[in-house]
């Protein structure tokens, strides 16, 4: 059976979290917040800690097996098969958007004239390839790139400090601490797809009690990490563009990134960061595409080549029949809001809850 370390659970889980929420983060806060927006990204990803931590704590309680599992343990076959099927629907799903999303990125980025599908073949075949190898192997991956996207995203900001504006983010809390609320709602979204993809990989975990402290320990660390370095993001974009064009730009670190110059000789590095941000789209697409075929096994006792093959063609499809620009950020956010969040934060709740009552009742 693979196992994957404290330490590779902690990089995995980040590299997940982050993901492409770096490119959306500020006009999605922003929007709902205005200029006190930066403020709201820390507090909504926090929810993640709790959840987090409930998560591990069905672990302990039925170590080696994964949240599906567990369901059909607590709540019955029926029912753990019902949330299965949701669970390999919603994952599938939202793997193909994201999926869709990296061709939109590249194409209306640095390669407007390239046929959109072999941006799909390309991420997809890195996908396709890490999946085959498995969870210890995708991890070993997520040690080698996590570490590139933080420092190409700290580069990112720090080249652009010559270009900011510190009037953009007074007055401070000028429309008071409501829309600081409605910013962090639209952050948890983001903490339950790491939620969704931590139920399936709870089989993988080791349980030794030293061990299960670090996993604590990395939940907290993940979720604080992800969370300061997408607020850098939001701060960035405010005081580069103001509220209302980091609000318009969907996109806006790759806009940034065209405007970094490096002692006035060289310009538009953006492309120097794109092969940084494909390995991030990767791991978010690969984390689900894993979940999707974990949910398959889980529910259906199928797995293996033919059918990973055959998801790798159900995301494609997916990513093929949706248009590009807002309908495909529209669609991603409708999924996030009413799908993952809904399901992920209520599915995980009952679970917890139920085992608390059934060790309270001696069951």
């Amino acid at each position: 059976m693979e196992r994957i370390s404290p330490h590779q659970f902690m990089t995995l889980g980040a590299a997940v979290l982050l993901g492409t929420t770096f490119l959306p983060v500020a006009s999605i806060v922003t929007g709902v917040s205005g200029r006190d927006g930066w403020m709201s990204v820390l507090p909504g990803f926090a929810v993640g800690i709790p959840y987090g931590l409930m998560v591990l704590s069905l672990l302990a309680g039925y170590p080696h097996q994964n949240l599906l599992q567990i369901t059909e343990t607590l709540l019955g076959k029926w029912f753990g098969k019902m949330i299965g099927v949701m669970y390999i629907v919603i994952t599938g799903y939202f793997g193909g958007l994201l999926l869709g999303q990296v061709g939109d990125i590249y194409e209306r980025s640095i390669m407007p004239l390239t046929p959109i599908i072999l941006f799909y073949l390309g991420a997809l075949l890195l996908v396709f390839y890490l999946v085959g190898f498995g969870i210890e192997v995708f991890a070993r991956f997520s040690e080698v790139i996590f570490p590139l996207i933080v420092i190409a995203l700290v580069l990112n900001i720090s080249l652009s400090l010559p270009r900011m504006e510190r009037g953009e983010l007074l007055p401070i809390l000028s429309e008071g601490i409501i829309p600081l609320l409605f910013g962090a709602l639209k952050m948890i979204p983001f903490v339950m797809e790491y939620i969704l993809f931590l139920a399936g990989l709870l089989t993988f975990l080791p349980t030794a009690k030293q061990e299960f402290g670090q996993l604590k320990s990395g939940v907290w660390r993940t979720v604080f990490l992800i969370g300061i370095l997408d607020t850098l993001v939001v701060l960035i974009q405010l005081l580069v563009f103001g509220p209302s064009e980091a609000i318009r730009l969907v996109y806006g670190l790759l806009v940034l990134g065209k405007l970094v110059e490096i002692s006035q000789t060289f310009a538009g590095v953006e492309s120097l960061f794109m092969g940084v941000w494909l390995g991030a789209s990767v791991l978010k697409i690969g984390a689900f595409f894993f979940a999707a075929t974990w949910g398959l096994e889980m529910v259906f006792g199928v797995k293996g080549v033919k059918w990973n093959l055959a998801l790798s063609t159900v995301f494609l499809g997916i990513a093929l029949g949706f248009g590009r620009g807002q309908d495909l950020i529209k669609e991603i956010g409708l999924v996030d809001d009413y799908l993952i969040l809904p399901f992920t934060s209520v599915w995980v709740l009952i679970l917890w809850g139920v085992s608390l009552w059934k060790k309270g009742a001696g069951v």
